[in-house]
């Protein structure tokens, strides 16, 4: 009897685990501007059924670095209450700083090949300067989903094992025109999107 039931739970269980398998799959978005040209470095977030379980990661490092006067990379994507590296790779001192409401802070001057931290608990847009040099600018984007990334050259991003059915697309750029830097939109969470934006 026991040997009966455990075929039976075996079957059962069988085509429940290919249903679960079918369920994920790619979302590939492509930003665009009015006249149709690609937007790089434009942060893709889905807001989709299940996508919360666990603590969340990324495969890029959670890291800023400052070269040649510059923040590298110049937008950087991280999950909600990650902690972010600022190696220092030039000859000169920098004072990294941000009044943006998510994480207002300040880190004193510090050298070449020194490496500072922050940690960002609220999710937001999170705009970085440096007291020193005033045309650095660079940009954080804090999430809280695993499916978030930033656009290539063609303005595109693929986000991987997304649960399919409705969810809320999100897409931020520090030049879109609206509130906060971004707009929003449900599409079904499967395929190929194109999202058109408007750009300051």
């Amino acid at each position: 009897m026991w040997t009966r039931f455990a075929f039976f739970a075996a079957l059962v269980a069988i085509p429940a685990s290919f249903a679960w398998a079918a369920s994920v799959g790619p979302v590939r978005v492509q930003v665009v501007d009015e006249r149709g040209v690609p937007v790089r470095d434009a942060v893709v977030e889905l807001d989709a059924a299940g996508g919360r379980a666990g603590r969340i990661t990324f495969p890029w490092r959670m890291a800023m670095a400052q070269r040649n006067e510059q923040f590298a990379p110049g937008t950087l994507v991280v999950a909600r209450g990650s902690t972010v590296a600022f190696p220092n790779l030039d000859k000169v001192r920098h004072s990294i700083y941000s009044f943006s409401k998510p994480a207002r802070f300040e880190i004193d001057l510090y050298g070449r090949d020194q490496t500072r931290t922050h940690t960002f608990p609220i999710a937001g847009a999170v705009a970085l300067g440096c007291n020193i040099h005033d045309e650095m600018r660079g940009y954080i984007r804090v999430v809280d989903t695993p499916f978030a990334g930033k656009t290539d050259a063609n303005g595109y991003v693929t986000l991987a094992n997304v649960p399919s059915g409705s969810a809320k697309l999100t897409v931020w750029h520090p030049r879109l025109r609206g509130p906060g830097g971004e707009m929003s939109k449900q599409i079904s969470a499967s395929g190929n999107h194109k999202v058109a934006v408007r750009l300051r």
